[in-house]
C-alpha cells in the first residue's frame, strides 16, 4: 500500500532549524549542519521518491556514516538552540521505524526499525 511522504513546506522548518534547506532540480532538499567539534551532517530528503540520506563525516571529512532510506512516512522538526532534532517515520512492508537526527547542539543519530 503506498503512502505519501508528508513534509513541511519552507516556513515550518524555518522556524526550528533557522534556514530553509537547499534543493535542486529532481527536488531532493538538503540541509548541512555542523557541530562544535568540526563534525558536518548533511541530511537529504526526495518526497517524490519517499526517500532519505544521512551523510555524517568527521572533523577530516572522513564518512562515519551514510544511512539511505525509503519508505519514509512523515518529516518533522522539534526546535530549539539547546536540543535542535528531525524525525524521520517509516513504512516499509511489514516494517515501521523512526529515524532521529540531533542536529544541535551535539550530533547525533538513532535509528529504530522494527517489525510490527
Amino acid at each position: 500500500m503506498y503512502r505519501e511522504f508528508l513534509t513541511p513546506d519552507d516556513e515550518e522548518v524555518y522556524q526550528p532549524v533557522g534556514e530553509c534547506p537547499d534543493s535542486n532540480e529532481e527536488g531532493v532538499r538538503t540541509f548541512a549542519f555542523r557541530d562544535n567539534f568540526e563534525q558536518s551532517l548533511n541530511f537529504s530528503y526526495a518526497a517524490l521518491t519517499r526517500s532519505v540520506r544521512v551523510r555524517w563525516a568527521n572533523h577530516r571529512g572522513v564518512d562515519m556514516l551514510d544511512i539511505y532510506r525509503e519508505g519514509a512516512t512523515r518529516l518533522s522538526f522539534a526546535p530549539g538552540k539547546l536540543a535542535g532534532k528531525i524525525f524521520v517515520d517509516f513504512e516499509m512492508g511489514e516494517c515501521t521505524g523512526i529515524l532521529e537526527i540531533h542536529f544541535t547542539p551535539q550530533l547525533k543519530v538513532q535509528d529504530r526499525l522494527l517489525f510490527h
